[in-house]
């Protein structure tokens, strides 16, 4: 009798065949229907996919199925470089659903990255990124008042960035703290991941061409639909 073990190693064989001829995001049978072909228990069905999950060759959305993966976009921790601006050098469509927009009192750590006085209300935007239509982030952007008042755009679903250069703020220098952790339940439903997936969030302050802060965002990213790196550029000091 063949061993669950084995079974589950056929089944993640099977898959890697489709999966090296078929398209980025296509539909990948189902748990329910690799059950059937292979009869085998759903558990061993899902340590299949998952060993392939884990090998970062398909993609499990929460609630839609498991799609063949696409390459992983690369992202520059620390860049003052839009989400729109980094994906459409990849030649992907960009696309945004709004979670929430609109002045609000900033938290303590809004207020105090943006300089806010007490009492101070900033434009917080709220919205999940969406990269040919996966979701691959979610944004919290607080923009100063003055700022968000010099904006001529939809803040929700527009780019930022390319708003800001239309009223004369060039993104500059950033500032950024990256720390991973499991994901929550209301994360895992906005960004279709699976239960126990990890996120990356990167909390950045950015500064235009006259230093002084112009945004500060907090970016939950999908982990696995992502590949970062860090720049790094030694000093180099003259020594007497």
């Amino acid at each position: 009798m063949t061993s669950p073990q084995a079974r589950y190693l056929e089944i993640a064989a099977h898959l890697r065949k489709i999966v090296d001829t078929a398209e980025p995001g296509q539909l990948l049978p189902s748990d329910a229907e690799l059950c059937q072909q292979f009869n085998v228990s759903r558990m061993t069905a899902r340590q299949a996919v998952q060993l392939l999950v884990n090998e970062h060759l398909v993609d499990r959305r929460r609630g839609k199925g498991t799609f063949v993966a696409r390459r992983r976009a690369q992202r520059l921790l620390g860049s003052p470089l839009s989400f729109t601006e980094s994906m459409q050098q990849r030649g992907v469509a960009v696309s945004s659903v709004r979670l929430s927009s609109g002045a609000t009192i900033p938290s303590e750590t809004e207020a105090d990255a943006l300089g806010s006085a007490a009492g101070d209300q900033v434009h917080v935007i709220e919205r999940v990124r969406l990269a040919d239509g996966v979701p691959m982030a979610i944004e919290r952007v607080a923009l100063p008042i003055s700022v968000a008042q010099k904006i001529d755009t939809d803040l929700a679903s527009g780019s930022l960035h390319a708003a800001f250069e239309e009223a004369g703020l060039i993104p500059s220098r950033a500032l950024s703290h990256v720390r991973a952790r499991v994901s929550t339940d209301w994360e895992q439903d906005h960004l279709e991941t699976s239960p126990t997936s990890v996120i990356l969030a990167e909390e950045r302050t950015i500064f235009d061409q006259f230093g002084l802060a112009m945004e500060h965002t907090v970016t939950i990213y999908a982990a696995d639909r992502y590949a970062f790196s860090v720049h790094y550029a030694p000093s180099h000091e003259s020594t007497s």
